[in-house]
């Protein structure tokens, strides 16, 4: 095969970050309207969807992680990166359990504001963890976060808990996931390997009562899908890091937390009073001063660095 020409090469890495962009924004856009899916599990529980999530991902990873055979890098995997897969396993448990919880309890704007503020609870644990030094515009976007915070609790008449726990959870559950050398597909493999024990334990202790077996075969099927939307997204989401810059999936990344706002507000008709509606746009306003900021930066440093 002949080689590439400077054009030809121009093109294939052009139409290659568009299939990036458009995998981060199929991920993101799948992460957005889930909310419309966990209430088709009634009358099943948020723990027991959350055991069917884990044992299906652990299904479907298992024989996606065989036909790319993957498996190798998990038998590789040290004592201390299972120690990190299994603090991460932990995590996303969490994770992915409030937020069940919160759409099907009627919560979807709560969980949303999470999703909002988590890049900023990223920023604060690498200062709080890594040690990192907060650049200004950095700094005046955690402290309006807060206040935004302060605006919502007294909003709620309590702390937002569902936000600061899908936002702290997914924000070391990033942190963690830095320290494991595996792929998206095999790390998700190796905690579906860790979590699946304790969701099948869990699923046959609930033996008749749960609603596997007893709502008949649409609901099962639909039990079993759970594995599909969580593995998928990940998967396009892997692809899409992979083909274009971190910034850009940072942009794409507010999709989500649009879509679900936009589904619990206009769709759900959450109650949006005026101070709640203030309190959400004072996150807004930090995550524009956090985005600019990251953009300034990243075009400074692109600016600055050597030419070879």
């Amino acid at each position: 095969m002949p080689p590439l020409t400077n054009s030809s090469a121009v093109v294939a890495e052009t139409n290659d970050s568009r299939r990036g962009v458009a995998f981060g924004i199929g991920a993101y856009v799948i992460w957005g309207i889930v909310p419309a899916y966990w209430p088709l599990l009634a009358p099943a529980g948020a723990v027991e969807i959350l055991a069917h999530r884990i044992a299906w991902s652990l299904v479907l990873m298992a024989l996606i992680t065989a036909v790319l055979g993957r498996w190798a890098g998990l038998r590789r995997l040290s004592v201390k990166g299972w120690a990190m897969v299994t603090a991460a396993s932990v995590l996303i448990a969490v994770n992915w359990g409030v937020y069940i919880y919160s759409v099907n309890s009627g919560h979807v704007v709560e969980a949303a504001l999470g999703y909002f503020i988590n890049p900023l609870v990223s920023v604060l644990l690498g200062v709080v963890v890594l040690r990192e030094r907060l650049r200004r515009a950095q700094f005046a976007a955690i402290a309006v976060a807060l206040a935004a915070v302060v605006v919502l609790a007294v909003d709620y008449g309590r702390l937002p808990w569902i936000s600061l726990v899908l936002a702290c959870s997914f924000g070391l559950y990033g942190l963690l996931k830095k320290t494991v050398p595996l792929d998206a597909t095999a790390s998700l493999t190796a905690e579906s390997v860790v979590l699946a024990p304790i969701a099948v334990g869990y699923l046959v202790w609930l033996g008749p009562a749960g609603t596997f077996h007893d709502h008949g075969a649409g609901h099962a099927l639909i039990l079993v899908s759970a594995g599909v939307v969580t593995a998928v997204p990940l998967m396009l989401f892997g692809a899409g890091a992979r083909r274009v810059p971190l910034a850009t999936m940072g942009m794409l990344q507010y999709l989500a937390p649009i879509l679900q706002f936009s589904w619990g507000v206009f769709v759900m008709h959450e109650p949006m009073p005026p101070s709640r509606w203030f309190g959400f746009a004072l996150v807004w306003v930090a995550l524009v001063v956090f985005t600019v900021d990251a953009l300034r930066s990243r075009r400074k440093s692109r600016l600055l660095a050597p030419v070879e």
